[in-house]
């Protein structure tokens, strides 16, 4: 059931996450939530990391049946195991799998029923108890066995960009140079190491903080790290001097547009992964600047992507590294 009726799950204001499967569809017990950078951000600098959190989630999934975060309108995704499938189900998942969606939480009918009472707020990843829905075309991948649980979801929430990253490399050419901003999150790293398997040049990561640059040029991911902040579009043009072929944004804060325009050469390509892109700021700032640039929406699905990210967590340690480090800096004292 939609509210309102006749429009797709991930533009309805409700869902109906009765765990009952249809024809088509896959019912999922609920281990744990991944929030998105971005959703993640935005409410723990509204609610802190306590109690007042943990309520804004859950109200957020009450009122909703599903999370989307009413101010950044994005999700995350999720890690379950597979309770029911019902007998038209083209996703190829039996009872007692364990599997992470590849599809947004604010298209995924959800319900939580232990009141994130194991949730502290400290991470993105949030443990739970509860129930979501897969529909037909939907997206789960079953979750690999050489990697812990943490670690493979926190790969899988951000596959698309690597695997987008590499098409769009390998179509600039060998030897284009690439920057990244945010290049020591999740998605950035991954997509620096994509790039420099699709035959990237000049390297560049742009991160925000000496700290965070350390651990990057410790990891061997990038030609160049630059330390600037992605809002100010003088300072990243500056911090990446000669323009680039290939821009990815990866950061999971409002306003970094207009940096990313400038830090693209005439006729090269700037992806926007990060959902707090105002894609009209981008629009208008790429027309304004007089701009030759290509923008793409990186919508999370490319063929193959999973399998792409966990391959590259797999093969290269340093960013294996980063994932991990991040880990340890999240986990309660």
């Amino acid at each position: 059931m939609l509210e309102p009726a006749g429009v797709l799950p991930q533009q309805a204001q409700r869902l109906d996450p009765d765990p009952t499967p249809a024809v088509d569809e896959v019912v999922l017990d609920v281990e744990r939530l991944n929030l998105d950078a971005a959703s993640y951000r935005q409410l723990r600098e509204e609610h802190g990391t306590g109690e007042e959190l943990k309520a804004a989630v859950l109200a957020i999934v009450a009122a909703r049946g599903k999370m989307q975060n009413p101010v950044t309108g994005s999700g995350g995704m999720l890690l379950g195991t597979v309770r029911a499938v019902g007998p038209e189900s083209p996703l190829g998942l039996k009872v007692g799998d364990r599997v992470a969606t590849l599809v947004s939480l604010t298209l995924t009918p959800l319900r939580i029923t232990d009141g994130l009472v194991d949730w502290d707020g400290t991470s993105e990843q949030v443990p739970c108890q509860g129930t979501a829905v897969l529909f037909g075309r939907s997206i789960a991948a079953v979750l690999p066995d050489d990697l812990p649980d943490e670690l493979a979801l926190s790969v899988l929430d951000v596959c698309g960009a690597p695997a987008l990253t590499d098409r769009v490399v390998r179509a600039a050419g060998q030897g284009a140079s690439v920057c990244v901003l945010g290049g020591g999150g999740k998605s950035g790293s991954l997509s620096l190491v994509a790039a420099r398997r699709a035959g990237a040049g000049r390297i560049v990561a742009l991160v925000p903080f000496e700290a965070e640059a350390d651990a990057v040029r410790d990891a061997g991911l990038a030609d160049e790290v630059v330390i600037a902040d992605a809002r100010n579009p003088v300072a990243v043009a500056e911090a990446v001097g000669e323009p680039v072929d290939v821009t990815v944004v990866c950061v999971d804060v409002p306003g970094c547009e207009h940096g990313a325009i400038l830090a693209t050469a005439d006729g090269g390509t700037v992806i926007f992964f990060s959902m707090a892109t105002s894609f009209s700021a981008a629009a208008l700032g790429a027309e304004g600047l007089a701009a030759d640039v290509r923008m793409l929406v990186g919508n999370g699905y490319v063929p193959g992507h999973a399998a792409f990210a966990l391959d590259l967590i797999r093969a290269e340690p340093g960013v294996r590294a980063l994932f991990e480090a991040r880990e340890r800096q999240t986990q309660p004292l």
